[in-house]
């Protein structure tokens, strides 16, 4: 019985091994179904072009291995993994959405794209009037090319409120943009920054517009510079700010004193509502420096500046930020002639000077650069009275005299007709040439015009004071024919001085012309008519010569007669003082 029942248990568990060695073999079965079936149902789910979730298993040094649920992983290079600032984290376990391209190819791997599952998400969410943040990365042919996650397109036209000239000047920054366009199927993005800039202005302007008013002082940023002046954004609105309202002071261009994109604080001048326009004022922001100018400057005191422009009639000195003198080219040398300032100054110079006058109502101060000397003219009648006998150089010859050196910046005029008292003189270069050392008398000094008169003439005596005496009226001259004219034959009776023979004086016949009288260098006698001191001539005559040799014989044997009567005089009243002697005895 016993034996029965041990065969009767081992069977029992034989046939139980076996269920169980079923039961396993079929759900082997069942579970390689299911993977088959999963694996199946995944790959029918899997499209080409879906975007998928999958887990990273591996990262290699140039590529990451990532699984999607297929039995083969998918390799994606390591450069898609690159953030913005170019770093890369990734880590195994990691999940990441990736594109799925294609099954198992002749490698066993599937084809994965992050960086397009990456565009064609941005693609997903992008829609036509977005707004979008950017960086601008690229100059391209009529605009820029703009990285919003993929690259669009920025018209250069879009790019701001104004034409920018310089496009590559914005390559690298980052804005807010518009989709003005958008075409998925041919992957067109178009962007307007512009869009954006005039909602945004126009907004502003409205706000600003309700808030304006006259003698208000408002923030603004310069937005373009011009010769005349710039313009300011006040928010939405533009207002000018013209040149003279820049600075008390001088401003040669906006561009010394401003410059495109700084923030400065101005004046409203003047607001006209109706037409949107605005005048505005930088300089009114501080006092005027002018209010101060009578009691700052009085007139006569040295002060110091700085030269700031020059001029054809004078240099401009700036005294302080908005306060500038002239000095006149007439107030700079006492003794020279300054053709031009910068003969003595240069732009930048630092200069002491002599307030003259002030025009408070006019914003001039008038300087002199001169008067911080001495007036050498005040002293100089002084140091050369007239008579004085100086001796100098000549400095300049002209047609009407020439200039000579008497002192420092002084120079005397030896005028044509002091130079000699006889000499026909047509131009002083016959006789002096520059550089040549004269002697000069001090004939006169004017002051007030600046005029120092010298002659050499008056180094000898006039000879014209002896004439009258030593040419008499009858006195028989001889000389030398000079000049022949229709009106006479002019001879020359000593060196300098000359007689004129008038042709009705040159014969007692009728002379038709007086050349058939004589010729230059003919030497002859004629009779002194008369002697004009004051016009310094001399009347002679050659045909009362004989008149007055007849008449010089005449009173010749007259003198000559009255003399042997006065001689025979003397005889007899000699002869009759004898007699008396001899009759007392």
């Amino acid at each position: 019985m016993v034996e029965s029942n041990d065969t009767t248990n081992n069977e029992t568990e034989e046939i139980d091994m076996e269920e169980e060695i079923d039961m396993e073999e079929e759900m082997d079965m069942e579970e390689q179904d299911f993977a088959s079936l999963f694996e199946s149902s995944i790959q029918e789910l899997h499209v080409p072009g879906d975007v998928v979730c999958g887990t990273i298993v591996q990262v290699n040094d140039d590529n990451v291995v990532v699984d999607v649920g297929y039995k083969s992983e998918g390799v994606i290079p390591l450069a898609e993994f690159k953030d913005e600032e170019g770093n890369i984290n990734v880590n195994v376990g990691d999940e990441v959405d990736v594109l799925f391209e294609r099954r198992e190819n002749e490698s066993g791997l599937i084809g994965l794209s992050k960086e397009k599952a990456d565009r064609q998400k941005i693609w997903s969410s992008l829609e036509e009037g977005a707004v979008v943040e950017g960086k601008i990365v690229g100059r391209i042919k009529g605009g820029l090319t703009v990285d919003i996650g993929i690259n669009a397109f920025l018209p250069g036209s879009q790019v701001d409120l104004r034409p920018v000239r310089n496009l590559e000047k914005l390559l690298g920054a980052s804005f807010d943009f518009k989709i003005i366009k958008l075409n998925k199927r041919r992957g067109n993005i178009v962007l307007s920054r512009r869009v954006l800039l005039e909602e945004q202005r126009e907004s502003m302007r409205s706000e600003t517009l309700e808030t304006l008013s006259e003698g208000q002082e408002i923030e603004g940023i310069v937005k373009n510079l011009t010769d005349y002046g710039c313009f300011i954004d006040l928010g939405g609105i533009d207002g000018l700010l013209h040149i003279t309202d820049m600075s008390w002071g001088r401003v040669n261009h906006p561009s010394d004193v401003l410059s495109v994109g700084e923030k400065i604080n101005v004046k409203i001048l003047k607001y006209d509502r109706e037409r949107e326009r605005v005048s505005l004022g930088l300089k009114q922001i501080t006092p005027d420096p002018w209010l101060k100018v009578e009691d700052g400057y009085p007139v006569g005191d040295k002060i110091q500046g700085k030269v700031v422009s020059l001029t054809d009639y004078g240099a401009f000195v700036e005294l302080e930020d908005g306060v500038e003198g002239l000095i006149h080219v007439s107030e700079m040398s006492w003794t020279k002639r300054i053709k031009h300032p910068n003969k003595l100054l240069t732009v930048g110079d630092d200069v002491e000077t002599v307030v003259l006058a002030l025009d408070i109502p006019n914003r001039r101060i008038s300087l002199g650069l001169k008067q911080i000397e001495p007036n050498p003219w005040e002293v100089i009648g002084e140091k050369f009275p007239i008579g004085t006998i100086i001796e100098g150089q000549v400095k300049n010859i002209t047609d009407f005299g020439v200039f000579v050196g008497v002192d420092e910046g002084i120079d005397g005029l030896v005028h044509i007709s002091d130079l000699s008292w006889t000499k026909r003189i047509k131009h002083p270069s016959e006789l002096f040439k520059k550089g040549d050392t004269v002697k000069a008398v001090v004939l006169n000094i004017d002051r007030e015009n600046e005029r120092f008169s010298l002659g050499l003439k008056q180094l000898t005596p006039d000879p014209w004071d002896s004439i009258p005496v030593k040419y008499g009226p009858g006195t028989i001259v001889r000389g030398k024919a000079t000049s022949v004219t229709d009106f006479g034959v002019f001879l020359e009776i000593e060196e300098g001085i000359e007689g004129l023979i008038h042709v009705s004086e040159l014969s007692r016949e009728k002379v038709e012309s007086p050349k058939d009288f004589a010729n230059v260098g003919d030497e002859f006698e004629a009779a002194v008519l008369n002697v004009d001191t004051m016009d310094r001539k001399i009347a002679l005559s050659v045909k009362q010569l004989t008149q007055h040799k007849e008449k010089a014989v005449v009173q010749e044997f007259l003198g000559a007669q009255k003399q042997a009567t006065s001689n025979l005089g003397d005889l007899l009243q000699g002869a009759m003082d004898r007699n008396g002697e001899g009759s007392s005895e």
